[in-house]
């Protein structure tokens, strides 16, 4: 039931109008893996440089995740900082530095070969493939991305959207990527590519997931106290494959289940600096999250009697008469 998550482990400096951290513990695969952790054993592959000690794999190793198959080498942690506004969907990025990880190539270990369920978190898609190619009993794989593949490894980032289950974009990557104006025109270009999913993230405003057969909704949980939205994506991604691990199949049904504990998982991350709120999260927090959730995505029945037409002069009748 192990779930492998294949992506960056970094070190992170943010600053938000509510505060600013230095170099923290990020990447998209220690977001996911944090996530997916409360639901299934997790393996993590990435690289890290030596001045990431085993303090830091700390954030790891007390929620269980083995490590095994990320690589120490000589030279720098893949280092990010960037700068929030009050929009928390828009962000500065203040300094890129891929150090140890430009040259990253996965180098996973035998017993994570053969991981049924995979998150190819954003890096570029020959990367991707390539654990593809490793991991062939894998059911169910989801690939992320970002625009700078989409513009720069278009050609080899369509090879790798036809060989998984599942695409997970955000609502702007996704338009870019299909050259669709709308969600629902986006989403039926990538199906028509090959994958049997597509999420699609749209911040404060929810998710939206499509398949060939159906179209699901689910909103995002209304945080109050949103301090770092960085993460966020990744985190919704490793709750929604760990739901996915968990049910031991895969359908419509499961996946809608899926995209609400990884929008729950969302909520909390972005409520503190860095992962900092994942030691602070217990089983009952999740679910009374997810009743909530539960609760607001509801309609009930809905009486209605549709109005028949009348013409106007009956409509101006009505309104000065009340007949």
């Amino acid at each position: 039931m192990s779930v492998l998550i294949v992506g960056t482990v970094a070190f992170d400096t943010i600053e938000t109008p509510w505060g600013r951290v230095e170099r923290v513990v990020g990447g998209s695969a220690t977001y996911s893996a944090l996530a997916a952790s409360f639901l299934v054993p997790v393996r993590v592959a990435g690289v890290v440089g030596e001045d990431f000690t085993d303090r830091h794999f700390e954030v790891f190793w007390r929620r269980g995740i083995e490590t095994t198959g990320v690589a120490r080498e000589r030279g720098k942690t893949f280092f990010w900082a960037g700068r929030y506004g009050e929009n928390p969907n828009e962000r500065e990025t203040l300094a890129t530095e891929l150090n140890v990880f430009e040259n990253f190539t996965p180098r996973l270990p035998e017993d994570y070969r053969d991981s049924r369920h995979l998150f190819l978190a954003n890096m570029a898609p020959e990367i991707q493939m390539s654990v593809l190619d490793s991991c062939v009993k894998a059911r169910f794989s989801i690939l992320d991305t970002m625009d700078f593949w989409i513009g720069g490894s278009r050609e080899a980032l369509e090879e790798a959207v036809r060989r998984v289950d599942c695409v997970l974009m955000n609502d702007g990557e996704a338009r870019q990527f299909s050259r669709a104006s709308s969600l629902a025109g986006a989403a039926e270009r990538i199906l028509g590519m090959g994958p049997r999913v597509v999420v699609i993230k749209k911040g404060e405003h929810g998710a939206e997931m499509f398949t060939k057969k159906s179209h699901s909704t689910v909103p995002a949980y209304p945080v109050g106290r949103l301090k770092d939205p960085t993460g966020a994506g990744d985190t919704f991604a490793g709750g929604l494959l760990g739901y996915v691990a968990t049910a031991g199949r895969i359908g419509e049904g499961v996946l809608r289940k899926a995209m609400a504990v990884g929008t729950v998982l969302a909520s909390f991350c972005v409520e503190e600096f860095g992962t900092g709120n994942f030691e602070n999260i217990v089983e009952s927090d999740i679910k009374g999250r997810l009743k909530y959730l539960r609760m607001a995505s509801r309609v009930e029945n809905v009486a209605l009697k549709i109005r028949d037409n009348i013409s106007l002069e009956d409509e101006e009748r009505v309104i000065k008469t009340g007949l």
